[in-house]
């Protein structure tokens, strides 16, 4: 345990810290599997898993294994010379991607991801229109930002965003039929949105996605950071609606909670970034990569997108049947253990409070959908007691409730 108490750790954070992030009353110091513990040794359940970044839970054995096997031995060179750690991890996102997807390059976050698939994208079509979703997210840098269908994010930042970018209503496919032109270098989307509230296209959408540019000669990419490595019952998002993108983007779960990304796309379109034209100077450092090449062994051994299949689905269900009667629940939705319960007004932040209250982390996307992307290998003890908070919180009074 810590020698600073919460207070202590809160004056460090406004003296020395910027002030961009609305954080929770909490500190934590350690983890085991789906739990969180505080700097009092307090047990949180987590449901947030890093924003769906620790797909393996916290402290897993392979991870740390990983960690502890390559950080002594070679952190970082440069991508100046071959790293045989980048090597082998290219082989294993080979291994579980649908043909062409083969060649990788590695960056450190999702947002990287993004951004240089959309160069690649510019460079290999030489055109100059890009086409994404209104509600998206593909991430804060510039390029990665303008290609983000919510003004909320870029708000004070227009000077340095791409007018580049056209939008459409994301599920729309009479407007994605006619938006898609000659001119259009790349179309981006998420195969299910994820910090736009959980929200999940139809497979018309997505398939028509895929022929409409292929049709025209642009390029699809599939921004997998969130959902992508077994997340949603599958190894991809995408692999729901029975296609293959051009380009796909990795982060998140990549790493198991160490800074990794990855663009994934066919050796041919990869011949785009000749030397010099991209590059990063942590990205596929040998600890990055052997850390991520752990992850996805471990996912392959313990079969995640099958669990996460199974058990999304019989979350999904005892969810909905706890919130059916409820005026305050919408919609529960999503895929695999990425799953979306949308409420009324501003339920959703008053449950994730309660939720705190009981030791349980959730949080909220697109302003009033719980999101919740726990770890793969949560058990079903800690998702039933997930289920008993929600229950709890429809059935007891509200302020709007009048009580007899």
């Amino acid at each position: 345990m810590s020698d600073l108490n919460l207070e202590d750790i809160k004056q460090l954070h406004i003296s020395y810290l910027f002030q961009n992030y609305g954080r929770e009353e909490v500190c934590f110091d350690h983890g085991q599997g789906e739990f969180l513990f505080d700097i009092g040794n307090c047990r949180y359940l987590d449901f947030v898993a890093g924003i769906a970044v620790n797909a393996l839970g916290h402290n897993h054995p392979a991870v740390v294994e990983a960690v502890t096997r390559q950080a002594p031995r070679l952190i970082h060179t440069s991508n100046l010379y071959y790293i045989k750690e980048q090597a082998e991890l290219g082989e294993a996102i080979a291994s579980i991607a649908p043909w062409p997807l083969a060649v990788s390059l590695f960056v450190n976050s999702g947002a990287e991801a993004n951004e240089g698939a959309l160069k690649l994208a510019c460079k290999g079509t030489g055109r100059a229109r890009f086409l994404a979703a209104k509600n998206s997210f593909h991430g804060r840098t510039s390029v990665a930002l303008s290609a983000t269908g919510q003004p909320k994010y870029q708000s004070g930042f227009e000077p340095l965003l791409s007018r580049a970018f056209d939008f459409i209503e994301y599920g729309n496919v009479e407007q994605l039929k006619s938006s898609v032109t000659s001119e259009t270098a790349a179309l981006i989307l998420e195969p299910i949105q994820g910090e736009g509230g959980i929200i999940v296209p139809s497979q018309e959408f997505m398939r028509t996605a895929r022929d409409i540019t292929t049709d025209k000669g642009a390029m699809l990419i599939v921004d997998e950071v969130q959902t992508g490595l077994c997340r949603t019952g599958r190894w991809f998002g995408f692999e729901h609606f029975g296609i293959v993108p051009d380009i796909i983007t990795l982060a998140k779960a990549l790493g198991g909670g160490y800074p990794i990304g990855a663009i994934v796309s066919s050796m041919e379109i990869s011949k785009t970034f000749t030397p010099g034209s991209h590059g990063t100077t942590f990205g596929g450092n040998p600890l990055g990569c052997a850390v991520a090449k752990a992850v996805l062994s471990t996912m392959k051994k313990e079969k995640l997108a099958e669990r996460a299949n199974l058990k999304g689905e019989e979350w999904m269900a005892k969810l909905r049947s706890i919130t059916r009667e409820s005026a305050m629940v919408k919609e529960v939705r999503g895929r695999g253990l990425m799953i979306g319960v949308e409420m009324e007004g501003e339920r959703a932040n008053e449950f994730k409070a309660y939720a705190f209250q009981r030791k349980q982390l959730v949080n909220v996307a697109g302003g009033r959908t719980v999101r919740l992307v726990p770890p793969l290998i949560m058990g079903d003890q800690s998702m039933t007691a997930l289920n008993e908070s929600m229950k709890s919180f429809l059935t007891r009074p509200h302020p709007e409730t009048k009580t007899l």
